[in-house]
């Protein structure tokens, strides 16, 4: 599907059921691969453990509705989720790179083992695998998970932009 008209914006209270929804299918989503799904946790269980308010927040904006939303501590990527139904469509690769330049010169994220999409996504927005580890899956540390984190220098990488 070809990219779509993207606004990112900073989150308003309005947004919660819009992002509960979106991390709600995602994460199950990207648990499917990468952890038992029994896992999950609704936004509302972690949101305070989790620091999602922890630092700037925004969501993505398609036809109205918002279709994903990412969060970012210092200069780490913390949140980042698009509605399963809206994969492939740009969303994602916006938003990154929204938070990407809102990080200092060095952003990093960890990306659950078993969710490619999201690694090939970081690649090829010039991220790389610095380290793996295996252990309690935050969020829900009574499961255990692989995680890849990755780094990427923003001060020397490139990218294309995206039309």
């Amino acid at each position: 599907m070809p990219p779509v008209k993207v606004e990112i914006r900073p989150y308003a209270n309005d947004d919660w059921d819009a992002i509960a929804r979106i991390h709600y299918a995602a994460r199950l989503d990207g648990l499917h691969n990468s952890a038992d799904s029994e896992a999950f946790l609704t936004l509302t269980q972690i949101v305070e453990r989790e620091g999602l308010f922890d630092g700037p927040l925004w969501v993505a904006v398609t036809d109205g509705r918002v279709a994903g939303f990412v969060a970012l501590d210092d200069d780490e990527i913390t949140w980042l989720y698009v509605d399963p139904q809206r994969y492939r469509q740009g969303i994602g690769r916006a938003l990154l790179r929204h938070a990407v330049a809102a990080a200092g010169p060095r952003a990093e994220v960890t990306v659950l083992d078993g969710n490619p999409a999201a690694e090939a996504l970081y690649a090829s927005e010039g991220f790389t695998i610095t380290e793996t580890r295996t252990g309690p899956l935050v969020g829900n540390e009574a499961f255990t998970a692989t995680g890849h984190i990755m780094h990427r220098d923003t001060a020397t990488a490139h990218t294309s932009i995206v039309g």
